[in-house]
């Protein structure tokens, strides 16, 4: 593939995802419409259904991910393992696992934890504003990262990366995750943690 077949087929597929539509949610998570992603994501956003997994591996190790330097939001920060939005009709259940398999190539029993509501502001122009699913789950099984998603990824353990969030390298991360892993963290810990205890 030449490099102007590459964008050209990146291009398309950048604007194809723009206009494919997310659903509209209100405070309870009820379906109220339907929008592009584009104009979900256009000034203090507009507030839509998402999901987000947290993958850890046999020793209890938490999955990071780079984002790509072409996402329009938050481009190059770390963030969860791996994070999305359900499509029109689609179910969060069934999304969860499509996503892990388009992004990390993988499948793995997933766990819902809770949903937060949240709105982040990127730059003048855009922003999140999401009611978002946490699921966890454990792989052990190698990974197939989509490097059109993905630059980065690492593993690190909970305690790492409390330390990590806590000085300076904080601000590398998506204020999503931030938000995510310090509720994780403070109330699901024990959940996180039996993830080490399991035996395949």
């Amino acid at each position: 593939m030449t490099d102007l077949t590459r964008a050209l087929r990146d291009s398309v597929g950048g604007m194809a995802a723009d206009l494919e539509p997310l659903i509209l949610v209100d405070d309870a998570d009820c379906e109220v419409g339907h929008l592009g992603r584009a104009e979900c994501h256009t000034g203090r956003g507009v507030l839509h259904r998402a999901f987000s997994l947290l993958i850890f591996n046999e020793v209890g190790e938490l999955l990071l991910q780079q984002r790509a330097a072409s996402k329009r939001l938050w481009p190059l920060y770390w963030s969860n393992s791996c994070c999305s939005h359900p499509r029109r009709s689609e179910s969060l259940e069934t999304a969860i696992h499509r996503r892990l398999r388009e992004e990390l190539g993988v499948s793995c029993p997933l766990h819902f934890l809770f949903k937060f509501q949240y709105q982040a502001q990127f730059d003048d122009s855009g922003a999140e504003h999401e009611l978002c699913s946490v699921y966890i789950g454990r792989c052990t099984v190698p990974l197939e990262i989509n490097r059109e998603e993905i630059v980065d990824w690492r593993w690190v353990s909970p305690e790492a990366l409390a330390a990590e969030l806590a000085g300076a390298a904080a601000g590398n991360f998506t204020p999503w995750f931030r938000l995510e892993w310090e509720r994780t963290w403070r109330e699901h810990r024990a959940a996180v943690l039996a993830l080490r205890q399991v035996r395949e």
